[in-house]
């Protein structure tokens, strides 16, 4: 799995939170969404490749500027697991 950060510049309030989120749910395939306006920040966790110059296009067409997209491998900790 791939957990894809999005630092975005021009998010004040929940509603921004909330459109940022949908566009990109409506635009990729993706497990999960969140965005904060404290962090300037929207992550996503996604099984498949996101395009990087797609995934601008679409939050850029919501009115806010992305600044910085990264991507890490991620895989989900468990509470209970063995080393």
């Amino acid at each position: 799995m791939r957990k894809i950060a999005v630092k975005t510049e021009g998010m004040m309030c929940p509603m921004c939170e909330s459109h940022i989120c949908d566009v990109i749910r409506k635009s990729f395939p993706v497990h999960k969404v969140t965005a904060s306006r404290r962090t300037g920040e929207a992550v996503i966790l996604a099984d498949e490749p996101v395009s990087h110059e797609a995934l601008k296009r679409a939050v850029d067409s919501t009115g806010y500027r992305v600044l910085q997209v990264s991507e890490e491998h991620w895989q989900k900790r468990r509470l209970f697991h063995r080393s």
